[in-house]
Formats: C-alpha cells, structure tokens, sequence
C-alpha cells in the first residue's frame, strides 16, 4: 500500500519525459515555422528568376521535412500517451502549408 501524500512514482516521471520531449517538438516547430514564413514571403522577381524559385523549393522541403518529424514523432504511441494533440497541432498546420505552397508555386 503506498502513502496517500507520495505521489504514484509512474504519473511523477510523466512530466520529466513530457519536458523532455517538449524539446524537439519545440525546437523543430520554430525551425519549420521559420521555413515556411521564408517560403510564403519570398517573391520571385520573374520568370527567369531561379534564385527565388530554388529558395521558394528548399524552404518548403525543409519545412515539410521538419513538421514532418514531429508530426511522425507524435506518432509514435508511447510519445502520443505522453503528448496530446495541442503539441502537434502547429507542425501539421506548418506541413500543410508548406505543402501547399511546394505543389502551387510555379517556376
């Protein structure tokens, strides 16, 4: 039987690992959030300007890479008990968005 004023040591190590895991979740939510806010204002010139159209394609693929993870990080069971949706929701809007833009922009 276990005290009444111990918390039970399984619920205890839930936020250690939560904290824990906030850390690449945050880390690469910012990182694609930065991706996708390059992709969205970078404005080509012209036509026959693929300086732009390139940066417009590596920050959409980096943006998708990044949301991506986390979102396949969330994924993964043990991480989902842990996490709950409100953690995710930025990455998959990123990834949405940064897919978006990958398959609408024309060079």
């Amino acid at each position: 039987m276990s005290h009444p004023t111990l918390p039970d040591p399984e619920i205890a190590d839930r936020g250690c690992v939560r904290l824990v895991l906030a850390v690449p979740f945050i880390l690469l939510t910012l990182v694609a959030a930065f991706f996708c806010w390059t992709a969205v204002t970078i404005v080509p010139s012209g036509r026959w300007d693929d300086d732009a159209y390139r940066g417009i394609e590596v920050s959409c693929f980096f943006t998708v890479f990044l949301a991506g993870a986390v979102v396949i990080l969330w994924l993964l069971p043990s991480v989902r008990r842990l996490m709950s949706w409100p953690w995710v929701v930025p990455a998959a809007a990123l990834l949405a968005v940064g897919a978006v833009r990958w398959a609408t922009f024309s060079p």
